[in-house]
């Protein structure tokens, strides 16, 4: 179980929305890193390599690739979790999930975002173990996250980019704002937002993002604000006075983000791949609404898994595939579920069922909406719990 000296209060956190991380720092994240300041800065600076050194962590289970080397179309996971933020002092989920590919060929770069609570099968866990999407990060770092979303959707993702999501206003601030169009007048957390067109600083710039509940599109709304920022934040990312910035921006995320790229994979990056930052496409994985043992899940159809999956492979320039996973094998096994009623019951059945043997029912518990143990339970009342929620009183640097 959880201690509740560092999770009593996340209840409460959560009824206030607090919680809800945005794509748009890890897009700007992804932008710096990837393509500002342009190759030869990087080459004659060795500020620069310093600093891109500082946040370079290596993949534990991943060899590094010559994807990039070979100028190769490549994928990488972007994770925004929680640690730092509003005091957390625990390791965290990741609350923001992105699957970006960049194709250099195509000249295109693909974002498809992945709702935290999408149920998933967790790769790498010591029994099966099937969660929300966004306790991989929590259980087994950024390894664990790449190799749970690979599996989903049957892509090759070998690289990551980790932000930790408490201290990224200055970074907003580094980059000079965002300019926006508001579409409606509301306060938030403190921010108070006019009709039409507004610039906005760090803090303003993630309230602005963050509001959910008070749009009358709800989170369809609150994606429309996101994708505001995120193009402003690209424009000003790669933008000159970006450029002048570059080494004390690079330099401040290094308590921040962690990354398997290295300096020279950036390097390559910014010779080979500049072109592709100017077509960026959106996309995000559909679910429905589910509850298991009173938890709120996300569960995408199996034709949905599959269209995410051949939007990914097709965007590597690789053929597409069938997907056959526990994610869909799941789906079939609950054939009455349709996702139309409000807090329809979603099973999740233990392993040896899923994989053709009848009976047995599980329940997957939770804290606060969180998914923290596995329990499943078979005809003999036994049970079982796969794993525990791993906590690091060292901040987010244990796990990246």
């Amino acid at each position: 179980m959880q201690n509740s000296k560092f999770f009593g209060s996340r209840e409460a956190n959560y009824k206030k929305v607090k919680k809800h991380r945005t794509m748009k720092v890890l897009i700007l994240i992804l932008t710096l890193v990837l393509f500002g300041g342009g190759a030869y800065a990087l080459r004659i600076s060795n500020q620069v390599k310093s600093a891109a050194n500082k946040i370079y962590k290596p993949s534990a289970t991943k060899k590094a690739a010559k994807t990039i080397k070979n100028s190769k179309p490549f994928a990488i996971l972007l994770l925004g979790v929680d640690t730092g933020a509003e005091g957390r002092v625990d390791k965290g989920n990741s609350d923001t999930m992105i699957v970006a590919t960049v194709n250099p060929d195509k000249e295109e770069v693909k974002l498809v975002s992945i709702p935290r609570d999408t149920l998933a099968q967790l790769q790498g866990a010591k029994q099966f173990d099937m969660q929300k999407i966004n306790a991989a990060y929590n259980v087994g770092g950024s390894d664990m996250a790449m190799s749970t979303v690979e599996k989903m959707f049957a892509v090759p993702i070998n690289y990551y980019v980790t932000v930790n999501m408490g201290g990224l206003s200055r970074i907003v601030d580094a980059v000079g704002g965002v300019d926006v169009d508001v579409p409606f007048n509301f306060e938030w957390n403190g921010s108070e937002f006019t009709k039409g067109k507004m610039h906005l600083k760090g803090k303003a710039a993630l309230d602005y993002s963050r509001m959910r509940y008070d749009d009358p599109e709800g989170d369809y709304g609150r994606q429309k604000r996101q994708k505001q920022v995120i193009t402003s934040m690209i424009n000003s990312a790669v933008s000159l006075k970006s450029l002048t910035n570059f080494e004390s921006i690079l330099d401040s995320l290094s308590d921040s983000v962690a990354t398997n790229l290295s300096f020279d994979d950036m390097v390559a990056i910014q010779a080979n791949y500049r072109k592709a930052a100017k077509s960026i496409k959106s996309d995000v994985l559909t679910g429905r609404n589910a509850d298991i043992d009173g938890a709120s899940y996300q569960i995408p159809t199996n034709e949905e898994i599959q269209r995410v999956s051949d939007v990914l492979r097709t965007s590597l320039g690789l053929e597409k595939t069938t997907i056959n996973n526990a994610e869909t094998k799941q789906n079939d096994l609950n054939t009455y579920f349709t996702g139309e009623e409000n807090h329809q019951e979603f099973t999740v059945y233990p392993e040896r069922v899923m994989n053709g043997e009848k009976s047995a029912t599980t329940t997957t518990q939770s804290n606060y909406g969180y998914s923290n143990s596995a329990t499943y339970s078979d005809n003999t009342g036994n049970t079982t719990n796969t794993w525990q929620t791993q906590q690091s009183t060292n901040q987010w640097h244990a796990g990246y």
